[in-house]
């Protein structure tokens, strides 16, 4: 089985923007909910509580990957602080192959969580 690296990415972009989603989909802790909360925010723009309930995950954990990825420029919010829908980024969008070709590399080599 080959061994998933950031250099193994074929799917073209800055090297820089390949490290980010690499650090924060793969190399940290959480990476599978941050990658379950990209997902549902390609397809459905939501805010904390909808992705707490749809995702199963505890609030404060959803709140902490939130402000992760909006720190990282993947989401942006619209609307204020309790009533804030987030929506992925320009960089994201600009970058989706790359986070498609790491969940798919993830789905068939990462293991039983990932085949979800």
């Amino acid at each position: 089985m080959q061994a998933i690296t950031i250099r193994s990415i074929k799917a073209q972009s800055h090297p820089e923007t390949k490290g980010l989603f690499w650090h924060l989909f793969v190399g940290t802790r959480g990476g599978h909910n941050r990658v379950r909360i990209i997902s549902q925010l390609r397809n459905r723009p939501s805010n904390k509580h909808q992705l707490s309930k749809d995702l199963e995950l505890e609030y404060k954990g959803v709140e902490h990957h939130i402000n992760t990825l909006e720190k990282n420029n993947l989401i942006t919010k619209v609307g204020g602080k309790y009533a804030a829908t987030y929506f992925v980024s320009q960089l994201f969008e600009e970058a989706e192959p790359v986070f498609d070709e790491i969940v798919d590399k993830l789905k068939k080599t990462g293991g039983a969580e990932w085949s979800k």
